[in-house]
This record gives C-alpha cells, sequence and structure tokens, in this order.
C-alpha cells in the first residue's frame, strides 16, 4: 500500500503536556467546549480548533504516534483513541491559552471499588449475591498514581459455603472467607480507612466501578442483607463504561473491562475476578482516560433504593464524609 504523504495543516502546538481535563464526561461537542464559562463560539480559537481536528482526522495511525511522541503523550491504542488524544491535547492547550480553567474544583481522589460477590456457575435468579470482597484502590487526581489500597474478605451469611465455582473464578478461598469477619464490621473497617485519609473532610472524592451492578445491586442487597442502611458516601458514583464509552465514541458492547484496556494498548495485569486486581486495572484505565483530558464525573446514583442516571450537565460535587449507616429494625 502506497504511503500517504504527511498532510499541511496547523500541527498542535508543542506546549509541555500538563494535566488539564474535559468538562461533562469527555462529551466532545464537535470540540466545542472545555470550559464551563466558555460559550462565545464565534471566538477564532474554535475555527482553529476545528480545522486542525480536520488535519487530525486525515492522519494515518505512525502520524499519530509521531505526533504524540513529540509532545510526550502516551502512544499505545488504537487509532480512535489515538485521535482522541491528540485532539483533546490540541483542544485544551489552546482553551487554556484563552481562559485558564479552575483545577481547584475537580475532586482530589477517586476512590475505585469492584466487589466480588458469591456465584454458581448457573446463578439461578433467586439466588442471592453476597459480597465476599471488599476493595478499594485509591487513586490521586493530581499525580495520577495509585496512592494507597483496601481489601477485606467478608464471611457471607445466606451461602457460606463457596461454590467451586466461584472459587475458581475469584480465587478467595473458603478458608478465606471462613476467617473474615460480617460485612457491618468490614463496612466500618472501611469507614475508617477513608477517615484516616481524610476523604470527605480535608479531600474531596469520589466512587467509580466497572459498571453500574457493584452498587446498584451488589452494595445494595448486601445492606439488606445485613440490615443496615444503604451508606450515604456510595449513593453517587462515576460508572467508567458510560465515561468511556461517551469519550472514545464506542459501543456498549466495547467497554468491558479488557476490551477497554486492549483499546488503550495496555494488557491486563494481575488475576482476573480478583477484586484488588480487578480495580487496579479499572484505576489504570481511568488513569489514561485523564490523561487523555477526560474529566471523570459522576454519572450514576441511587436514590430511593433505585438506579438513577446524573446529568452530565450537573455540578461536580465530592462524595460526603464517610459514616457508618444505622442498622435496620
Amino acid at each position: 500500500m502506497r504511503r500517504r504523504r504527511a498532510r499541511s495543516g496547523p500541527p498542535p502546538p508543542s506546549h509541555s503536556p500538563g494535566k488539564q481535563r474535559c468538562r461533562l464526561d469527555g462529551e466532545e461537542n464537535n470540540g466545542q467546549h472545555c470550559t464551563s464559562s466558555s460559550s462565545d463560539y464565534s471566538d477564532p480559537v474554535y475555527k482553529e480548533i476545528a480545522v486542525t481536528n480536520g488535519y487530525i482526522n486525515r492522519m494515518s495511525r505512525d502520524e499519530l504516534r509521531a505526533k504524540l511522541a513529540e509532545f510526550r503523550l502516551e502512544t499505545r491504542g488504537v487509532k480512535d483513541v489515538l485521535k482522541k488524544r491528540l485532539k483533546n491535547y490540541y483542544k485544551k492547550q489552546k482553551l487554556m491559552q484563552k481562559e485558564p480553567t479552575n483545577g481547584d474544583s475537580y475532586y482530589d481522589y477517586i476512590c475505585v471499588i469492584d466487589f466480588e460477590a458469591t456465584c454458581e456457575e448457573d446463578n439461578q435468579p433467586e439466588f442471592t449475591h453476597e459480597i465476599i470482597e471488599f476493595p478499594i484502590v485509591l487513586l490521586n487526581t493530581h499525580t495520577l498514581e495509585i496512592e494507597d489500597t483496601f481489601q477485606q474478605y467478608v464471611k457471607p451469611e445466606i451461602n457460606p459455603q463457596l461454590s467451586n465455582f466461584c472459587i475458581n473464578l475469584t480465587g478467595i478461598t473458603q478458608d478465606h472467607v471462613d476467617k473474615a469477619d460480617a460485612f457491618p464490621q468490614v463496612l466500618q473497617n472501611v469507614v475508617e480507612w477513608m477517615r484516616q485519609r481524610e476523604l470527605g473532610t480535608k479531600y474531596s472524592y469520589t466512587i467509580l466501578t466497572d459498571g453500574s451492578w457493584d452498587m446498584s445491586k451488589f452494595l445494595n442487597i448486601q445492606c439488606r442483607i445485613s440490615h443496615i442502611k444503604y451508606p450515604s458516601f456510595a449513593k453517587k458514583w462515576i460508572n467508567i463504561r458510560k465515561s468511556y464509552g461517551n469519550f472514545y465514541k464506542v459501543p456498549r458492547n466495547q467497554t468491558k473491562l479488557t476490551i477497554m484496556l486492549e483499546k488503550l494498548g495496555m494488557n491486563y495485569d494481575g488475576r482476573p475476578h480478583s477484586g484488588l486486581d480487578d480495580s487496579k486495572n479499572i484505576a489504570r484505565i481511568a488513569i489514561r482516560m485523564l490523561q487523555d483530558g477526560c474529566e471523570l464525573r459522576v454519572n450514576e446514583r441511587m436514590h430511593g433504593g433505585q438506579l438513577m442516571t446524573v446529568s452530565s450537565s450537573a455540578p461536580v460535587e465530592g462524595a460526603p464524609a464517610p459514616q457508618m449507616p444505622r442498622f435496620r429494625n
């Protein structure tokens, strides 16, 4: 195949890369908003952005990688990801020159949580899933590094004997859960761990999950089993599958954990279906998305025991300081 010549056009600026984020969970709106106060799209800067987006759209994958390398940006990923990365870098640089954004309004930390629960091979509708691993990966949004982790196993009440399928899938043994605390005590330990890190007091934070089920199903069901109210700090979260699909413009069937990693040019690190390892890999995706210019925002919440969507135009609000919920009668 004949190699295409590099095309002329306004190349992205050669500023050193900084960590800025595009608002509204990465929704692009034709490349026209990255600051909440910039509403005058007649400004010549938006024409520059549109022209450069067209130039980037015509670049080959090799040309994209070369330009990203020039700006010391990540060069791994499929072509669409590379284009999105370069467009957002150029867009943010131009809009930051026009009107610097306030970086103080974003979360200081993101708590990535991916529960493991009891399961059976056929998972009949009447089977009750109980949380058996509670992991947290603490992601610092300023350094874009994993700063700390928490992990505790949980003793199930309804089905205390794990199925062989569950053991083989998760790597959690019967001995692990037999020696573990019941869920209320583990949740109390989680609350104390979060308080020690001053989440919700000194530092703003939110929760991030891989899908809706962790909070809307597993935690919701577990709180009923344990006769405790649903914790207020977990009522809103970022569903990274939605964020990834919106930001990179991909269909829902391309937002599974392993596919997201693959499209971003990364391999799974650790043991699949280990709650802690899954959480670390989800955090890696979140880091890459933040680097690519996505402002990960709360997009789901629990209200009246039901799962609801949070509008992308809602203000960025951190979760409340963690407190142990009251027991139900």
